[in-house]
């Protein structure tokens, strides 16, 4: 089911207003470092998202003004670290359903399955996954459950 369709998961979704795949790089990038200067962040981005440090101070500016990012001395001359303000789990969200829709066709099994044949699971991660599959069939059962009473 698409994102649209779902009412429930597209508001759980939805990212901030207006958050483009460059900011969403950006804020990831922030969420694994905790804090960076934008020469860091540049750097980091390089291998995919090569960009001028002009740029980067753009994309920087517009996610402050969204209040995603704050910013503060880093200590270093005149240059400024930012940190984001905001936890990582909704923009993921959004980032793994654009993918599952335009890339996956919608399967979560093909999406799942690409993910597992590059890099296969570790025996912790299969038994978390494990858990994680028994509470979301537990959840739907009682779901339907819910339905059949309404």
């Amino acid at each position: 089911m698409s994102k649209e369709k779902d009412p429930k998961l597209r508001a759980e979704a939805t990212p901030p207003a207006g958050v483009p795949p460059s900011q969403r790089d950006v804020l990831a990038c922030l969420w694994q470092k905790g804090r960076a200067t934008a020469r860091e962040l540049r750097e980091a981005l390089r291998s995919y998202r090569p960009m001028t440090h002009g740029a980067m101070m753009t994309l920087l500016k517009r996610l402050e003004e969204k209040g995603l990012v704050s910013k503060g001395k880093a200590g270093i001359g005149k240059a400024f670290a930012y940190k984001p303000t905001r936890r990582p789990k909704q923009v993921f969200r959004s980032i793994l359903l654009d993918l599952y829709e335009r890339v996956f066709g919608q399967s979560g099994v093909v999406m799942f399955t690409s993910l597992f044949e590059a890099r296969p699971p570790s025996p912790e991660e299969l038994d978390e996954l494990q858990r994680m599959l028994d509470d979301f069939k537990e959840r739907a059962r009682k779901e339907r459950k819910e339905r059949k009473e309404e």
